[in-house]
């Protein structure tokens, strides 16, 4: 991999460090505590609880993807970036590019 291309990852890991942080606060608005004085209804109580639910799985989604990404921009400057933590052979540019967070190559995750 070469400079330009480790460039284009780490403005990519910034930007999405920031979408991801954004969206971590909205998740986390969404994740409060349902307030039993509101006046709603049973059903509309249960499927306010539901819906807390998948927010709450969300949010750990997010929080573990903007660690990964967190992890990666501090590793791309190392030798070993980009490389696969499992068969040590290049992560494929492209890959990197889309998930920046990957530390193993399509074939090592597939497994």
């Amino acid at each position: 991999m070469n400079k330009e291309e480790k460039k284009k990852i780490k403005i990519n890991i910034v930007e999405l460090i920031a979408k991801t942080e954004k969206e971590i606060i909205e998740l986390e608005k969404n994740t409060e505590p349902i307030s039993p004085e509101n006046s709603i209804g049973r059903i509309s109580r249960m499927d306010a609880i539901n819906n807390k639910s998948v927010m709450e799985a969300a949010l750990r989604t997010k929080k573990r993807k903007l660690g990964n990404l967190k992890h990666a921009l501090t590793k791309i400057g190392s030798s070993d970036f980009g490389l696969c933590t499992v068969c040590k052979n290049p992560i494929q540019t492209a890959r990197l590019i889309y998930l920046p967070e990957s530390s193993r190559c399509i074939r090592c995750a597939d497994r």
